[in-house]
């Protein structure tokens, strides 16, 4: 049996080279990723940041969070803040950006945006194929997002949601289960006690998972 843990500082992690670990491909001071996070495509996953992450002025002041243990499927996009308008006037137009006349005019582009604050994606998070979150959301740990749909509301932890916009479609496991995970945090075991823990992760049997866990809040 062999004992090699996966590197989370490996660009690519396995030999297919179609995932890319992105915590180690960012540049952007506003975007933070965690550990063993990957985005998925066929076509040079390492360019996340530039193909996936839209309209990122991090002047702007919102930031993209993203924990670890995420699995983000091929075309997957974020929206930051500055993809909206200005809402609070008689036209969205963006008059400020085109220079000149329009320019001196027209208050500064950026602080007229609406502010909707940090996107933030927990631990554990399953994001599908072709799926835009917008800018502002929270997804909570262990939830599942569905192919193709268009989040522009929270997502609660452990919860299946799909659909543009998207909504809760399902609960993943009951209250109990869910507390005991979000309790656990086992996104944060030491690389050694992950791997021993595997099993129990992976393990369909739920009923197992929710006693073995429950010993580790003992």
């Amino acid at each position: 049996m062999t004992n090699h843990l996966p590197n989370p500082n490996e660009i690519f992690p396995n030999a297919y080279q179609t995932s890319c670990f992105i915590k180690n491909v960012i540049q952007s001071p506003n975007i933070i990723v965690g550990d063993y996070t990957y985005y998925d495509d066929a076509n040079h996953p390492e360019e996340f940041e530039k193909n996936n992450v839209l309209f990122n002025y991090p002047e702007f002041g919102d930031r993209l969070i993203i924990g670890k243990f995420c699995a983000i499927a091929s075309g997957t996009t974020f929206l930051m803040g500055p993809a909206n308008h200005r809402l609070s006037s008689v036209t969205t137009y963006p008059f400020n950006v085109f220079g000149g006349v329009w320019e001196e005019r027209t208050p500064a582009h950026l602080s007229q945006l609406p502010f909707k604050g940090d996107t933030v994606v927990g631990n554990d998070v399953w994001i599908g194929r072709e799926s835009v979150i917008m800018p502002g959301v929270t997804i909570g740990d262990g939830a599942v997002i569905v192919a193709y749909s268009v989040v522009v509301k929270d997502i609660p932890p452990y919860t299946v949601a799909g659909g543009n916009p998207a909504r809760v479609i399902k609960k993943r496991f009951d209250e109990e289960l869910t507390e005991i995970l979000l309790a656990v945090k086992w996104w944060d075991f030491a690389p050694e006690k992950l791997a021993a823990f595997l099993p129990v992760l992976c393990d369909p049997d739920l009923s197992k998972v929710k006693e073995v866990f429950k010993g580790e809040l003992q």
